[in-house]
């Protein structure tokens, strides 16, 4: 996308903080905040449009960031945190992207990889612990006895996976609290395995 002046940068700034907090700004509200007359605002934002970062879509607050510009947003601020995956009992992996971390610094995945939120402690074994963020590489298929997230039905869960003949094991790592390998036979559920977990890190 073009490059921004350091102007057009604050207007877009302004603009974007707006949008997150649900209240697009008319031109007139620009033009207050950043002591402008509209005319120069009515530029600002035409040029903003011009390249690429915002759209109208009408009507006196119809001003919205291009979906270009987030594209690029997201791929900046890296990969998508896309709600929860159950260690214990299968919980509803939601579609909800709650934030965005960058692993960049740590190592190179892929650009379809994507980051699930740990609940429970069924892998503590296996130093995944409850609420880390696992990475996940998209993959239909698994290595045997690897670690990876599968679907069941629409529940998500990570564990080691074992593959059978018509059947699938799913095996915790957490031997004091006594988890069972999980058997899943294929006719049972719609058993899926959604990808495979190359990485693993908390926040404090």
């Amino acid at each position: 996308m073009e490059p921004l002046t350091e102007k057009q940068q604050k207007v877009l700034g302004f603009i974007e903080a707006r949008l997150r907090g649900g209240h697009p700004p008319s031109q007139r509200e620009i033009a207050r905040h950043f002591r402008l007359v509209q005319n120069a605002v009515y530029q600002l934002v035409g040029y903003l449009k011009k390249k690429g970062y915002l759209v109208d879509i009408g009507g006196h607050r119809g001003i919205r960031l291009s979906e270009a510009y987030l594209q690029s947003r997201r791929r900046a601020d890296g990969i998508p945190i896309v709600g929860r995956v159950a260690a214990g009992e299968p919980i509803l992996a939601e579609e909800n992207i709650e934030g965005y971390v960058n692993l960049k610094a740590l190592f190179s995945p892929s650009e379809n990889a994507f980051a699930l939120r740990v609940a429970g402690d069924s892998m503590i074994d296996e130093g995944i612990m409850d609420g880390d963020l696992v990475i996940v590489e998209p993959s239909s298929t698994i290595k045997e006895g690897h670690i990876g997230v599968v679907l069941l039905d629409d529940e998500a869960t990570v564990k080691r996976i074992h593959v059978q003949r018509d059947r699938i094991a799913l095996k915790a790592a957490n031997r004091a609290a006594g988890y069972k390998t999980r058997y899943i036979k294929q006719a049972e559920k719609d058993v899926r395995i959604i990808g495979k977990v190359i990485g693993c890190f908390r926040t404090l």
